[in-house]
């Protein structure tokens, strides 16, 4: 899910990064711009979903004074408080887990040639706009 929301940014220093900012272009995350050119987004097998839906629930992760972190043992207690689903430990670890690799993964996929953390296969529609996009950038 973090590499779908990330929304891709070329390396500093770069000729495209110069561009982008010159032109101001507003940007679009992964999953928006597949949703635009009408791809399939496609996610990985989750054989725990009801643990992933709890901590989309929880929230990903936290804020702090420096940025985001991972969501905190309090706040997985308080969730499980509020919404009296009692996590077995191994849960609550997973949940914890999984906020940690989110945040790591977020940016990671910031970089513009960051691949999915998942392989899906590719389909004909996205090899055809991928090469609409090489003609029209080549001509």
């Amino acid at each position: 899910m973090a590499w779908l929301n990330a929304v891709p940014k070329p390396a500093e220093g770069t000729k495209r990064d110069k561009m982008a900012e010159a032109v101001k272009v507003p940007t679009l995350s992964r999953m928006a711009t597949m949703k635009k050119d009408k791809l399939p987004v496609v996610m990985p097998p989750a054989p725990a979903y009801h643990l992933v839906e709890y901590l989309i629930e929880m929230g990903m992760s936290e804020a702090a004074g420096m940025g985001m972190v991972p969501l905190s043992w309090r706040e997985i207690n308080a969730w499980c408080d509020r919404t009296r689903v009692d996590l077995a430990p191994w849960e609550a670890r997973l949940i914890r887990r999984l906020s940690t690799e989110y945040l790591a993964e977020s940016r990671r996929a910031e970089s513009e040639n960051a691949p999915p953390p998942w392989r899906a296969e590719v389909t004909q529609r996205e090899l055809d706009i991928e090469m609409a996009r090489l003609e029209m950038l080549l001509g």
